[in-house]
Protein backbone atom coordinates (compact mmCIF):
# COMPACT_ATOMS: atom_id res chain seq x y z
CA UNK A 1 0.00 0.00 0.00
CA UNK A 2 0.62 3.30 -0.50
CA UNK A 3 2.34 5.50 2.66
CA UNK A 4 1.51 8.62 1.27
CA UNK A 5 -1.22 10.62 2.89
CA UNK A 6 -4.26 11.10 1.40
CA UNK A 7 -5.06 14.67 -0.55
CA UNK A 8 -8.73 16.02 0.44
CA UNK A 9 -10.42 18.02 -1.88
CA UNK A 10 -13.43 19.98 -1.46
CA UNK A 11 -15.86 21.25 -3.35
CA UNK A 12 -15.62 24.84 -5.13
CA UNK A 13 -17.38 27.47 -2.71
CA UNK A 14 -21.21 27.61 -4.30
CA UNK A 15 -21.59 31.41 -3.14
CA UNK A 16 -18.43 32.80 -4.35
CA UNK A 17 -18.68 34.08 -7.83
CA UNK A 18 -17.00 32.67 -10.96
CA UNK A 19 -15.02 34.60 -13.11
CA UNK A 20 -16.45 35.92 -16.63
CA UNK A 21 -14.51 35.83 -19.75
CA UNK A 22 -16.50 37.75 -21.93
CA UNK A 23 -13.54 37.77 -24.84
CA UNK A 24 -13.83 33.72 -25.10
CA UNK A 25 -15.69 32.56 -28.07
CA UNK A 26 -18.63 33.95 -30.45
CA UNK A 27 -21.38 36.07 -28.69
CA UNK A 28 -24.76 34.09 -28.33
CA UNK A 29 -27.94 36.36 -28.08
CA UNK A 30 -31.03 34.58 -26.01
CA UNK A 31 -33.67 36.46 -27.89
CA UNK A 32 -36.24 34.41 -29.94
CA UNK A 33 -34.45 32.28 -32.42
CA UNK A 34 -35.91 32.19 -36.07
CA UNK A 35 -37.38 28.75 -37.28
CA UNK A 36 -37.58 28.23 -40.70
CA UNK A 37 -40.31 25.43 -41.70
CA UNK A 38 -38.89 22.16 -42.97
CA UNK A 39 -39.68 21.53 -46.71
CA UNK A 40 -42.53 18.74 -46.54
CA UNK A 41 -41.35 15.53 -47.90
CA UNK A 42 -43.13 14.23 -51.01
CA UNK A 43 -44.14 10.62 -51.14
CA UNK A 44 -41.97 8.81 -53.15
CA UNK A 45 -44.31 6.40 -54.15
CA UNK A 46 -47.39 8.46 -54.78
CA UNK A 47 -44.78 10.72 -56.91
CA UNK A 48 -44.51 7.38 -59.05
CA UNK A 49 -48.10 6.70 -59.05
CA UNK A 50 -47.35 3.01 -57.38
CA UNK A 51 -51.17 2.62 -56.33
CA UNK A 52 -50.19 -0.77 -54.07
CA UNK A 53 -46.78 -2.00 -51.98
CA UNK A 54 -46.45 -5.36 -52.60
CA UNK A 55 -44.30 -7.92 -50.49
CA UNK A 56 -43.05 -8.61 -53.88
CA UNK A 57 -41.42 -5.45 -54.71
CA UNK A 58 -38.08 -6.07 -53.01
CA UNK A 59 -36.60 -3.47 -54.13
CA UNK A 60 -39.28 -0.72 -52.88
CA UNK A 61 -39.24 -2.81 -49.60
CA UNK A 62 -35.60 -2.08 -48.82
CA UNK A 63 -35.50 1.24 -49.71
CA UNK A 64 -37.47 1.67 -46.59
CA UNK A 65 -36.36 -0.17 -44.36
CA UNK A 66 -32.99 0.95 -42.13
CA UNK A 67 -29.91 -1.17 -43.09
CA UNK A 68 -30.96 -3.59 -39.53
CA UNK A 69 -33.82 -4.19 -41.15
CA UNK A 70 -35.81 -1.92 -39.41
CA UNK A 71 -38.37 0.01 -40.85
CA UNK A 72 -37.74 3.76 -41.19
CA UNK A 73 -40.31 5.80 -40.03
CA UNK A 74 -42.98 8.79 -42.29
CA UNK A 75 -40.70 11.69 -40.58
CA UNK A 76 -37.77 10.29 -42.77
CA UNK A 77 -38.83 8.71 -45.71
CA UNK A 78 -41.68 10.66 -46.18
CA UNK A 79 -44.37 8.28 -47.19
CA UNK A 80 -47.70 9.19 -46.67
CA UNK A 81 -49.86 6.90 -44.58
CA UNK A 82 -51.64 5.17 -46.70
CA UNK A 83 -48.08 3.24 -48.43
CA UNK A 84 -46.58 3.39 -44.76
CA UNK A 85 -49.53 1.04 -44.00
CA UNK A 86 -48.86 -1.17 -47.27
CA UNK A 87 -45.09 -1.29 -45.99
CA UNK A 88 -44.87 -2.38 -42.65
CA UNK A 89 -47.58 -5.32 -43.97
CA UNK A 90 -44.94 -5.98 -47.02
CA UNK A 91 -42.17 -6.13 -44.67
CA UNK A 92 -43.51 -8.42 -41.75
CA UNK A 93 -44.79 -10.59 -44.71
CA UNK A 94 -40.85 -10.94 -46.19
CA UNK A 95 -39.51 -11.35 -42.38
CA UNK A 96 -41.56 -14.21 -42.04
CA UNK A 97 -40.56 -15.50 -45.27
CA UNK A 98 -37.01 -14.95 -44.11
CA UNK A 99 -36.01 -12.02 -47.15
CA UNK A 100 -35.76 -9.56 -44.90
CA UNK A 101 -33.82 -10.25 -41.66
CA UNK A 102 -35.87 -9.81 -38.01
CA UNK A 103 -34.51 -6.97 -35.86
CA UNK A 104 -33.98 -7.71 -32.07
Amino acid sequence: MNNEPRKEFSAPDASAPRPVNREDGPRRSFGPRKHFAARRKVCRLCAEKIPHVDYKQLQIVKSFCADGGKILSRRITGACAKHQRQLAIAVKINRNLAILPYCG
